[in-house]
């Protein structure tokens, strides 16, 4: 009887795998510091880490496919997609046919990234992307841009999360999570601000001009005329950059006062944003990517997630996704929903390759950033390839 029992007990703890993992799964192996300290090497191995290291790894791996010289302008570049990889289909054009056509189209890259992260040093990180045309489109939310825009005018400092509220705010200091920024910042953003939303204003009213938050995040580009500014290199380049949600900040608190000094709250509001002409712009830049695949890379979520991925739903999804956040899917948030969730909308494509790192932005992107598109110009730089800008 015992000896039955045991039996049965030892069948169901031991019971025998029925399918041989061996050559179609990765083995999980860390890195190895008896090899030394190559850092390279390092963030290579956490694909066959496990966790949110493999999730890095497969965000690092699909970052470097969506890669493309439209978006890089590297001479000599071997793309990791193009349409030449593609059999033509039956009804396509003979100029679709064309081998040096296809060999032309390549990916479209949107980058959306929330206001925090320009407030920290990952601003950095997008102003070396925009500097050197490596993403097309940019989406943030309003502190996304006026953050950019404050940083050339004073910095912003290093404090701890830990600091009480009530004694920054007595000594005038605002608190974004563990940095610190003074008030006067923002002082000095209105004096800055202010003249140009007159010339704006002036523009409207003289010869009709219609802005749209993007056409003002242009001109705020222009004018901040500051090389540590990724908004002036997006304007020097002519890369779009959408903000939905230009109102919801310093930027609508400056809008707010200056529609009083240039009106009345009853017949004259001052400057007027058109977010329907920016709208159309937006989904404009899915739409018409045409035979171009898409690629998204997302830090954070809200705004900046669902704008991106709702005009790739007017294509029937983006082809690649790479989604960094900490938001989790439990309460139903966009921000917090993986990839799967947008291929039922189609926001993504059926069978594009995504990944979602669950991980702070501050951490992952710049780790990312430094596998992919910093190490191949690297590359390229070291092998004699211009840069062309």
């Amino acid at each position: 009887m015992n000896g039955n029992l045991m039996e049965s007990v030892r069948s169901a703890v031991l019971k025998e795998s029925s399918e041989d993992l061996e050559g179609s799964c990765t083995k999980i192996v860390g890195y190895d510091f008896n090899k030394g300290v190559n850092y390279s090497e390092l963030i290579k191995s956490m694909i066959s880490t496990g966790f949110q290291a493999s999730n890095l790894g497969d965000a690092i791996d699909i970052v470097n496919q969506m890669l493309d010289s439209t978006s890089l302008k590297f001479v000599f570049l071997k793309l990791n997609w193009r349409l030449s990889h593609e059999v033509p289909t039956e009804d396509c054009s003979a100029r679709e046919r064309d081998i040096a056509y296809r060999e032309s189209i390549t990916c479209k890259i949107f980058l959306g990234f929330t206001s925090n992260l320009v407030s920290s040093g990952v601003r950095e990180t997008i102003r070396y992307l925009v500097q050197h045309r490596m993403v097309d489109v940019l989406v943030t939310t309003a502190g996304g841009i006026e953050e950019d825009l404050i940083k050339c005018l004073a910095p912003t400092y290093k404090g701890d999360f830990a600091l009480p509220g009530a004694a920054l705010r007595s000594k005038a200091l605002n608190r974004i999570g563990n940095l610190l920024v003074p008030n006067d910042n923002y002082c000095k953003f209105e004096d800055w601000i202010m003249p140009i939303f007159d010339q704006m204003y002036d523009e409207q009213t003289n010869q009709n001009v219609l802005w749209t938050p993007s056409k003002v995040i242009a001109r705020l580009g222009k004018e901040i005329n500051d090389e540590t500014s990724y908004l002036y290199w997006a304007y020097k380049h002519g890369i779009p950059v959408f903000c939905p949600s230009l109102t919801d900040g310093s930027i609508g608190d400056m809008l707010y006062f200056h529609s009083y000094q240039k009106g009345d709250q009853d017949r004259n509001p001052g400057l007027v944003l058109d977010i329907v002409g920016d709208v159309r712009a937006m989904d404009n830049e899915a739409v018409h990517a045409g035979l171009r695949k898409t690629g998204i890379i997302i830090l954070g979520g809200g705004l900046p997630k669902h704008h991106i991925c709702n005009a790739n739903m007017m294509r029937n999804g983006a082809d690649f996704a790479v989604l960094i956040n900490t938001a989790q899917e439990y309460d139903g948030s966009d921000s917090g929903a993986r990839p799967d969730e947008a291929v039922s909308w189609g926001k993504i494509r059926v069978g594009a390759k995504s990944a979602k790192v669950h991980c702070d932005a501050t951490i992952a992107f710049p780790i990312l950033v430094a596998e992919t598109f910093a190490a191949k110009r690297k590359n390229l730089c070291q092998n004699g390839a211009k840069f062309e800008h």
